[in-house]
């Protein structure tokens, strides 16, 4: 620097040294939805399950070959005779039901049926009659309908031997009974 010559003057410090710079992480400008674990939509996400999102209304007849998950809103028939059928905790059905395996976390309002099992979580609510061969009500699940529990008949069955269709006959069958011939 120039001296001005000036005794009274005090000498210019240098310039303080810079501090050292944090570095910081980038953040992302678009928000992060944050999900709660679901136990049944992860599964089903893994296996490759059908999945109807929650703002998704669905009218009409609704069949397919692969299992399914409700989250949304559905009305009219539901036919997935092979496959499993899950309504999830924000599943809204207003429909009649037929699947292998069936289970209710949502509300479901029409006649259910499955060849296997219905289940009816502590979230769920079903108004409908049920016919399976199997069924689970949790506590704290809702369910107003009758239920007709069918037996799954055994494949392959075999039928009884004409000796033993004459055992099981009754006595008295034919029994009394006279015609007269002309």
């Amino acid at each position: 620097m120039w001296k001005t010559g000036r005794k009274d003057e005090p000498p210019i410090p240098p310039p303080p040294a810079p501090k050292p710079v944090k570095e910081v992480n980038p953040v992302a400008t678009t928000p992060i939805e944050r999900k709660t674990f679901e136990p049944d939509r992860e599964a089903s996400i893994r296996s490759g399950m059908a999945h109807i999102g929650k703002s998704v209304l669905v009218k009409g007849e609704l069949s397919g070959s692969e299992d399914l998950y409700i989250d949304g809103e559905v009305e009219g028939t539901v036919e997935l005779r092979d496959h499993n059928l899950t309504v999830g905790p924000n599943g809204r059905v207003r429909a009649n039901l037929n699947a292998k395996e069936i289970t209710v976390q949502g509300k479901v309002q029409g006649n259910v049926r499955a060849t296997d099992k219905i289940e009816i979580r502590k979230s769920g609510s079903l108004i409908g009659d049920i016919i399976t061969a199997r069924i689970t009500i949790e506590d704290g699940a809702y369910f107003k309908g009758s239920i007709d529990i069918q037996r799954p008949e055994p494949a392959g069955r075999p039928e009884p031997k004409k000796s033993e269709a004459a055992a099981v006959t009754p006595p008295y069958v034919g029994v009394g009974i006279e015609k007269k011939l002309p």
